[in-house]
């Protein structure tokens, strides 16, 4: 059964979405980033992923003080994200009670560094960040999406995939927070090339028929967000996928 992982993005301590990672259509919600954690945590989801946006901007993470409040004050697993660029910046993250990280910046400007991460800390802790401008051209972005590199997409998860990669969250871009439902040939052709790797998708869900297919593709966790946000999703939807999972 697909892991199902709402995600919670935070700007300068609000909620916030946007629409194809462009800050001119950023949207903030009305929603504390802890009461909103309990809430996911009360309908049976059992992690999150946590969203730094001010740390990915700047290449250094932020908003440890939230990630805190929620891993002190919730029993969820968070996935911790947004300007994860040393071994510091993990250690801390764990410190604050991250469960794992996901960093996508450094593994285009050092993958060695990143690839080093794997086997230090472990392919259970950490996950690439691959975040695609559209599958037309499957070239990166990174730097809080601000930034473009030529890497193509498979190129980059392979380098990481020989060395001991297990978890990619891939982001189509143009796709996310537009709530027009996921590119699923790219999360197939993904999952085509590279059969041992556990795929998180993430971008573009509407609701549950989504998810469903999703699932049925062979997709290990789905992320959301917007369609929750703007009250398409709701929480009791997404009962049936709610088992836990190795």
């Amino acid at each position: 059964m697909i892991q199902i992982i709402p995600s919670i993005a935070i700007r300068h301590g609000q909620v916030v979405k946007m629409r194809k990672g462009d800050i001119s259509s950023e949207k903030a919600y009305d929603e504390n980033p802890l009461d909103l954690a309990k809430r996911f945590e009360d309908h049976g989801i059992e992690i999150v992923h946590l969203v730094d946006l001010d740390g990915a901007e700047r290449g250094s993470p932020k908003s440890y003080h939230i990630l805190e409040a929620i891993a002190g004050h919730t029993d969820l697993k968070i996935d911790f994200t947004g300007g994860i660029c040393s071994d510091g910046d993990i250690g801390k993250a764990f410190e604050y009670g991250a469960d794992y990280i996901t960093a996508s910046s450094i593994a285009i400007t050092n993958p060695d560094l990143f690839a080093s991460w794997i086997v230090s800390y472990g392919r259970e802790k950490i996950t690439l960040g691959a975040d695609v401008t559209d599958v037309k051209s499957n070239t990166m972005s990174f730097r809080g999406w601000q930034k473009t590199s030529e890497i193509h997409l498979f190129d980059h998860i392979e380098y990481f995939y020989e060395r001991g990669l297990k978890y990619a969250k891939c982001t189509d871009i143009s796709h996310d927070g537009v709530l027009e439902g996921p590119v699923f040939s790219f999360y197939q052709e993904i999952i085509d090339k590279f059969p041992e790797l556990k795929v998180l998708a993430s971008g573009g869900v509407r609701g549950v028929e989504d998810i469903k297919k999703l699932n049925e593709m062979g997709v290990y966790s789905v992320i959301f967000g917007k369609a929750y946000y703007e009250g398409i999703l709701k929480l009791k939807d997404l009962e049936q996928f709610l088992v836990k999972k190795n």
